[in-house]
């Protein structure tokens, strides 16, 4: 199964998708998507919506997992988060991939078993159970953990 992770984000929107056979875990692809920081929030939005309808195509997965939002943002970060997220859903749902939840707590238990993990935790152990040959920035190895997450849920369905 195929799984894209997505970390929502205003300034920069981290993606990964894996490969999920049996217990095994393949990573296929990660990056992030940077608009530009003087651009018009709708240019923010179709920029992510693009680059994310790209990956989608290229890659067909069978689900999309998304962080939810961080409630300790200020107001304004969370209404953009929020609309950022909306773009994510839609970009998925609108293909007919079903869209997961997870939230950042969830995401960071399933990957470093610690809840309260830093990021450059969390950049170590996907690159540890990706066998990746580096590090992956801060906001794909966020969306990798969240497929993770998603495939560790899957996994616990299961049984």
């Amino acid at each position: 199964m195929l799984i894209l992770g997505i970390d929502p984000g205003s300034h920069i929107t981290g993606y990964g998708v894996i490969d999920k056979k049996g217990n095994y875990l393949r990573h296929i692809i990660h990056g992030e998507i940077k608009p530009r920081k003087d651009s018009l929030l709708s240019t923010v939005l179709s920029s992510i919506y693009q680059h994310l309808s790209e990956v989608i195509v290229e890659n067909s997965p069978q689900a999309i997992a998304l962080e939810n939002i961080f409630y300790g943002k200020n107001v304004r970060s969370l209404i953009k988060q929020a609309h950022v997220r909306g773009v994510i859903i839609f970009a998925g749902a609108g293909k007919g991939i079903p869209v997961f939840e997870y939230s950042p707590l969830e995401v960071k238990k399933a990957v470093v078993g610690y809840g309260r993990a830093e990021k450059r935790q969390v950049q170590i152990m996907v690159k540890a159970i990706l066998k990746l040959p580096a590090l992956p920035p801060a906001d794909a190895a966020d969306a990798l953990a969240v497929a993770i997450c998603h495939a560790n849920f899957l996994k616990e369905q299961s049984v």
